[in-house]
């Protein structure tokens, strides 16, 4: 008897049939929440507009607006942090300094509908960009606790887990009565529920036949970018910070049900040698796509497989994986690769989560943008899938970073004037490094040996963090200047497109196996099979 193959049964059963698209659906709603939960912060934390409060001449209650006073108290009309020093306790012009200034103790806020307002970070824009850097924070420490869960006791039980746990904490954080326990409960909430995304990837994948996962994937991407959309919507009708965290996750208790309506990864149970369970759910699945398993693929899974013998080198084999670890440490052609493809990463998360939470500071309406700024990347990913395969991994993935690079150095340039031209090089920057984002997934694996291939390419993704990480603290940088953050993020995208070209072709190459192999890729072509 032989071991199971998945894949070949996935042939017989169909690939992406009935059974496979009524799971995707509800996989497809878990990622579409796992998208509200990573960006509902930069609404709820999102800037207001403030100014330094003047007893001595506001109205009661205080109007933002400054009244006929303003150029007496305030130094300019968009004074926030400092006011005129008042030399008497009326409200005239003789009774202000006319150019010495101090520091406000206390603002006048233009709505209250982030936690700005609410817990008075007026001047504090370190505290608010925090937030976002706070939630990441909680996503990289949880991805190898979620891993642990998901590999140990199942996808489904890591799903339901994931999906459901931050509606205690997220209603909870809406009820925060200080900035202390607003971002404890940001970094708890994330920690519990930050490995959604990744879990549902693996379930949704697991279950597709090798031909449609390329499907598979674009279509997860998608639904996460329609995730960001439905974010700014909630937002833009319920502004609110404290009726909005109440509305996002109150109604994901629903993933309760999810216990009955979703299947565990047939793929894990067979690795866990559950071979009845998973017998269960193929003939299940057979049954709902209309499909006849071949007599061999019944017999297979209702006698069993035979057990693959115990042998009495595993240490020789964890010996050699070690090995192969030491081999590529010694290698300089693939410790470099390495390095420059960490770089790709890092740029690729920094510029694709700046541009998201920078966008809500471009000129009109913030949902708007932010609703844009997530729509277009559907057409990246559409492009990566209809490019990589005609034109090549190198000259791709270098041209969307090098055309992303160049539109946002050119954000700058733009008169404020024309904030439509601002807009769309914003756009065309974001479609292009969700092009990249989309093609480095593939073209970093392609690069690796077979053997180091997970573990390398699981280090790229960690170093990639950092980007977003340090991603939600680019606001601060409009304080320096306003063209900063933009000129960042386009030298590096121009960087990361002109370090491929240091790295070598991997179209219609044959994945290398061996160390050697894969440091001959940039001298000729890996012999094909």
């Amino acid at each position: 008897m032989a071991v199971v193959d998945l894949d070949a049964i996935l042939l017989e059963l169909g690939q992406f049939g009935r059974y496979q698209i009524r799971n995707y659906c509800f996989i497809l709603v878990a990622i579409l929440v796992s998208a509200v939960y990573n960006s509902q912060y930069i609404f709820a934390a999102g800037d207001i507009p403030y100014r330094c409060a003047v007893p001595e001449c506001e109205s009661s209650p205080p109007e933002f607006v400054a009244g006929n006073w303003g150029p007496w108290a305030l130094p300019d009309e968009r004074a926030s942090c400092e006011r005129l020093v008042p030399l008497a306790q009326e409200c005239a012009p003789s009774s202000f300094s006319i150019n010495e200034t101090k520091r406000c103790t206390s603002w006048v806020y233009e709505n209250n509908l982030t936690i700005v307002a609410e817990f008075n970070l007026a001047c504090e824009e370190w505290k608010r960009t925090l937030v976002g850097s706070i939630h990441v924070a909680g996503v990289f420490v949880t991805l190898p606790v979620t891993a642990f869960v998901s590999d140990t006791y199942g996808r489904r039980t890591a799903l339901l887990i994931t999906a459901v746990s931050p509606v205690l904490v997220g209603i909870i954080r809406s009820f925060s009565n200080s900035y202390i326990m607003y971002v404890c409960l940001e970094f708890l909430e994330a920690f519990v529920g930050g490995g959604l995304f990744s879990t549902a990837f693996i379930l949704a994948l697991e279950m597709v036949g090798l031909d449609k996962r390329v499907l598979g994937g674009n279509l997860i991407s998608s639904t996460y970018a329609l995730g960001q959309v439905v974010t700014a919507g909630v937002a833009y009708f319920i502004p609110y910070w404290r009726t909005y965290t109440l509305v996002i996750y109150a109604p994901s208790v629903l993933f309760i049900t999810y216990y009955w309506l979703t299947e565990e990864s047939v793929r894990w149970l067979l690795s866990k040698g559950r071979n009845k369970e998973a017998a269960r759910i193929i003939f299940k699945a057979a049954k709902m796509n209309r499909k006849k398993l071949s007599s061999g693929t019944i017999k297979l899974l209702t006698e069993g497989p035979e057990k693959l013998p115990q042998t009495d080198d595993m240490a020789s084999i964890e010996e050699d994986e070690r090995s192969i670890l030491m081999q590529v440490l010694r290698s300089r052609t693939l410790m470099f690769r390495l390095l420059v493809c960490s770089f790709w990463w890092v740029t690729l998360t920094f510029v694709y989560y700046g541009l998201s939470i920078n966008s809500v500071s471009l000129v009109g309406s913030r949902y708007v943008n932010y609703i844009l700024i997530a729509l277009v990347e559907i057409p990246g990913y559409c492009l990566s899938v209809l490019t990589l395969d005609k034109f090549g991994r190198k000259s791709c993935t270098m041209t969307a970073f090098i055309i992303c690079g160049l539109s946002l150095v050119a954000v700058p340039l733009v008169p404020m004037s024309i904030s439509w031209l601002q807009i769309m090089l914003n756009l065309l920057g974001k479609l292009c490094i969700s092009m990249a984002f989309s093609s480095i997934y593939i073209y970093t694996g392609e690069l690796f040996p077979t053997r180091a291939r997970q573990s390398l390419l699981g280090a790229c993704s960690m170093a990639g963090r950092l980007g977003a990480l340090v991603a939600p603290q680019t606001p601060l940088l409009f304080a320096y200047m306003e063209a900063l953050p933009y000129l960042v993020f386009g030298v590096m995208a121009c960087t990361s497109g002109l370090l491929i070209l240091l790295t070598p072709e991997t179209l219609k190459v044959h994945l290398p196996d061996t160390i050697e192999q894969a440091e001959n890729m940039n001298k000729k072509k890996v012999a094909e099979e």
